[in-house]
């Protein structure tokens, strides 16, 4: 099949490549609409054959039906939106201004169709008679409810009033990244003078001296990048400076050209709206009932538990660097949110003296990668194999095979280190196909992709990462490790197809391994002579590791305050936002609230990224990961069988059970935060 710009639309045919990976190499701009039209008629085309069929409703003509269908909308929408996110440009930023209504209203012309939904109720009705084994069960009853919890019983006006909202919705969320987006990459510190450079390691200097280069500007640059950011934040001696670029970071998004201030109104109003229209009083009760936590009343125990244990710990550390900071600075000196990271860092170098810096020796990315792998290796048995005949986004981009501890292939991983223009911030993992098990029992392997920002190479080093950056490359790794292992009959239960609560286990519990000498014994190694991390520095990890916990703990907290505040709401906001987020999560608050800043204007989890009423997940799944290490912990950190149990139970098993039915198959009992607790030594 052809379009009429650039003769054959690589969607529209099997993929000639390792794998059947996506032919990045082959797809430009112009093949994505006619790819997707063309998608949204096969599929409408499938849809219209399930309905209009005359044998009774059953499993196989209409739940796996309609489970298989879409296949080319989905081929095109994966490569779409992975790269909005990471390799975007304003013409295919464009497409989605233009596409999301039309994939709007294809969804609502699904999840809305009468017929469709009568059918599939009928074989739902009739789920005790039909023999089916559990995954069909889990699926028939995942296939219903995203019916129901779609709109399908709504009649009429407010079937009519679902499309608007859930369209209206679309628009909004695309509208909110695309301002973060072009905000954060718009705005530049440019430092002229070298003596505002001072505190600042070598390592900040020559990237803030790359980033001038790359921008055309004399002197150097620092940007809003989390690898320029932190580093800027953490060293520089010159407080205005310091000031001026936390301001600028926390002020994202609330004036000017890319003002999402209203937007945000918007999106809680309609989700309120949406929620209420399907018979919930908020947004949060709605998405609770599909959550381990279940409802507000749940979350709210867990973050004020939290709160209770960990507050009083973050106020002793934030007057015990006041202190540090008024011997340095006066007396008088108040601390403020921009002086935080600098003064604690500095304390950190009084008390331990230990300064972050002096790792990124030690974590250069090529061996901080053969790291990460060897950690699944020698936990799994699975080995990684580039293969530079797989097509990549962007020459940053790296696949690899993964192969399984028998020999066999498991999935293709696709690495994405370093920030660029076209990619947003933060990092992630997704995939560009997930697994299932086709008709012919063969098991579709998956295509996953882990995409971070983290500090860039220069002219005369290779990429030096900080411990920070170490430990969210195991995060990612570890969504990875549920995506790859992911064996699942259909692929809507599949890998990370799991509850938001829960998704972050997997890769939250990667994290603990860096603190112990054990595996940092592994790979962290002088990038230069190539010696091994020293002890006493690997004790200093190991000491410092609860360093202002207390501090990072409620940070956390407040994030899941601000959420649950905006979406357990049950009338319209027509209020300040500033004056709403303020209040939202003051008691959560250890540092001076500035005014004129708002979080909530590039809070991207909560308003475009799928986590509304969800955030404190990441918490509850620390409880969950706190809690499974400690048994790693008990048995061996590299125990096989431990590691074994894990995969078994929870990282092959995708949504096909409850996940504290997983959690307790795994650990043999439910979690507690009291092993949380005893990590961060806020009890014995």
């Amino acid at each position: 099949m052809t379009d009429k710009t650039s003769g054959i639309n690589p969607f529209f045919e099997k993929y000639d490549t390792p794998h059947a990976t996506v032919p990045f190499d082959k797809i430009k701009n112009e093949h994505y609409e006619p790819a997707i039209l063309e998608g949204i008629k096969q599929q409408a085309a499938e849809i219209e054959a399930i309905t209009s069929n005359q044998e009774p409703a059953s499993f196989e003509n209409t739940i796996l039906a309609y489970e298989n269908s879409g296949e080319l909308l989905d081929r095109v929408l994966t490569v779409f939106f992975n790269l909005r996110s990471a390799e975007t440009n304003d013409e295919l930023q464009a497409i989605a201004q233009k596409m999301m209504p039309v994939l709007t209203e294809h969804s609502n012309s699904i999840s809305l169709n009468e017929d469709l939904f009568a059918r599939v109720k009928e074989v739902y009705e009739q789920k005790s008679t039909l023999g089916l084994n559990h995954e069909q069960e889990v699926l028939l009853d995942k296939m219903y409810d995203g019916f129901v919890r779609s709109g399908a019983n709504l009649e009429g006006a407010a079937k009519e009033k679902y499309k608007e909202l859930t369209l209206k919705l679309s628009q909004l969320g695309l509208q909110y990244g695309e301002n973060n987006l072009k905000a954060t990459n718009a705005y530049q510190l440019v430092i002229t003078d070298e003596a505002d450079l001072a505190g600042l390691p070598e390592s900040a200097i020559e990237a803030a001296k790359e980033t001038a280069k790359e921008k055309e500007v004399e002197g150097w640059v620092i940007t809003l990048d989390a690898p320029s950011y932190i580093p800027f934040l953490r060293n520089a001696d010159n407080r205005e400076l310091r000031k001026e670029l936390w301001m600028a970071s926390n002020k994202l998004c609330t004036s000017g050209e890319y003002n999402n201030l209203d937007i945000v109104k918007e999106i809680v109003n309609t989700e309120m709206e949406v929620a209420q229209l399907l018979g919930y009083k908020s947004y949060a009760d709605y998405t609770l009932v599909k959550r381990m936590a279940e409802n507000s009343d749940n979350v709210y125990k867990l973050l004020n538990d939290l709160l209770d244990a960990y507050k009083p710990v973050a106020e002793n550390e934030v007057a015990e660097v006041t202190a540090f900071a008024q011997k340095t600075a006066g007396a008088d000196f108040e601390l403020m949110p921009w002086d935080w990271a600098y003064y604690s860092n500095k304390l950190k170098h009084a008390k331990f003296d230990f300064n972050d810096e002096v790792l990124r020796p030690y974590f250069e990315l090529s061996n901080v990668k053969d790291g990460v792998f060897g950690l699944a290796t020698r936990l799994y048995g699975i080995r990684f194999q580039e293969n530079k005949e797989i097509p990549v986004y962007h020459p940053d981009v790296k696949a690899y095979e993964v192969f399984d501890k028998d020999g066999s292939y498991l999935a293709v991983l696709y690495t994405d280190f370093h920030p660029r223009a076209g990619k947003r911030s933060g990092a992630w993992m997704t995939s560009f196909k997930s697994q299932w098990i086709d008709a012919d029992g063969e098991n579709s392997r998956p295509h996953i992709t882990i995409v971070m920002n983290f500090t860039k190479p220069t002219a005369d080093k290779p990429a030096l990462l900080t411990f920070d950056e170490v430990n969210t490359f195991l995060h990612e790794f570890g969504h990875a490790l549920h995506g790859m292992f992911a064996n699942s009959t259909y692929e809507s239960l599949s890998g990370t197809s799991v509850y938001r609560d829960f998704v972050e286990l997997p890769s939250q519990l990667m994290e603990n391994f860096l603190t112990e000498k054990e595996y940092l014994n592994t790979f962290a190694k002088h990038y230069q002579t190539g010696a091994d991390l020293p002890e006493e520095l690997i004790q200093k990890i190991i000491d410092t590791a609860n360093y202002n916990v207390g501090y990072a703990c409620v940070r956390q907290l407040s994030f899941g305050l601000l959420d649950m505040a905006w979406y357990s709401r049950e009338t319209a906001f027509e209020g300040d936002v500033m004056d709403f987020e303020q209040k939202a999560w003051a008691k959560a608050q250890v540092l001076p609230q500035i005014e004129g800043t708002c979080m909530s204007t590039s809070f991207g989890h909560i308003f475009a990224g799928g986590y509304a009423a969800g955030y404190y997940g990441y918490k509850w799944a620390e409880v969950l990961d706190a809690d499974a290490f400690s048994l790693f912990k008990e048995k061996g950190i590299f125990n096989q069988e431990v590691a074994q149990s894990f995969r078994d139970n929870i990282l092959s098993k995708g949504g096909t059970e409850h996940p504290m039915k997983l959690y307790k198959a795994f650990r043999g009992q439910e979690p507690s935060i009291n092993a949380l607790l005893k990590r961060n030594a806020v009890i014995q």
